[in-house]
This record gives structure tokens, C-alpha cells and sequence, in this order.
């Protein structure tokens, strides 16, 4: 089972503080990183992504890093890309069907206003009170949503095609 955690803050400075202490505590194996990345809008509205570099952060597998890449895609960015093609819009109607709903998606979208930030974490394990704990001092609004490995292995299958099994 995979987490999905997005940590929402109204300053830059503090998400960033945040994404540093995520990668702490991923080398204090307290969480699992399957996909890590800090998120800023500008007051003009401009998203800007930033993600550590895999080889020192987060070793993933294909699947893994397409998944990561996919459902960070439909759950952060799609809402402001506007028309989307029958793909994506297949793999969003993949993610409602998993619980990844317009309403989750929507509540990240509010924490994405002009001038905020927000640290994406999707983990395939976290120790959540230590997480917790070493969280709270930068405060913040935490969304949560979780991927069954059946719901990954199904959203896998769907990225990768109908020709993938062929």
C-alpha cells in the first residue's frame, strides 16, 4: 500500500524546510519514498515542481516511477491544465474508481493557491508518529489518501496500455 501525503504551507521557505526534513527522515528510514517533490506557486500563479535527484533519493522501478509520475500529474497538476486527452482522462477516471476523487484532488488544488507551497510525499511505508512528530513543527494543512497494491498494480496495468500484457 502506497500513501500519497501532500503537506500544504503558505510560505516557501517553510515547505522547503519541510521537504528537507522528509528526506531526513526517508535516511532514517522512517518513511519508505516511492516519489518526493516540493511544489510553489508563484503570486502570478505560476506551479514550479522540484524533486531531489533519483539516484541520491529514491531508487525506483519503472512501474514505480511512471505511477509516481502519473498520479502526481492527475492529483496536483491536471486540474490547472484545463481540456486533457482520452488517456488522461481514462487514468483520472482510474483514480476516482481507486478513491483519489475530485474532492481529495480539489482540497490540493485550495492548498495550491498563489504564493503557497507544498511538500508531495507518496510512500510505500511511513512510521507514522515519528513522521508525524517530526512534521509538526512546521505545521501546515496534511492531506492523506491511500493505494492499495492492488489499486497500484491496477493503475500500473492502465498507464501502461492495453499492448503492455500482449
Amino acid at each position: 500500500m502506497s500513501e500519497l501525503i501532500v503537506l500544504g504551507y503558505e510560505d516557501h521557505a517553510v515547505a522547503r524546510k519541510a521537504f528537507a526534513e522528509v528526506r531526513k527522515l526517508k535516511d532514517a528510514q522512517v518513511v519508505d519514498l516511492a516519489g518526493l517533490a516540493v511544489v510553489t506557486v508563484d503570486e502570478d500563479g505560476t506551479t514550479h515542481v522540484d524533486t531531489p535527484a533519483r539516484s541520491e533519493e529514491v531508487a525506483l522501478s519503472a512501474t514505480a516511477g511512471a505511477l509516481w509520475g502519473m498520479v502526481f500529474g492527475m492529483v496536483i497538476l491536471t486540474p490547472v491544465m484545463g481540456v486533457v486527452g482520452a488517456a488522461v482522462g481514462g487514468l483520472i477516471g482510474k483514480l476516482n474508481q481507486m478513491g483519489v476523487d475530485g474532492r481529495f484532488r480539489g482540497k490540493v488544488q485550495e492548498l495550491l493557491s498563489p504564493g503557497s507551497a507544498a511538500v508531495v510525499v507518496m510512500a510505500s511505508e511511513v512510521t507514522e508518529a515519528r513522521f508525524a512528530a517530526a512534521m509538526a513543527p512546521f505545521g501546515g494543512t496534511v492531506l492523506k489518501t491511500s493505494l492499495s497494491e492492488e489499486r497500484e498494480k491496477e493503475l500500473a496495468e492502465q498507464l501502461a496500455g492495453p499492448d503492455a500484457t500482449a
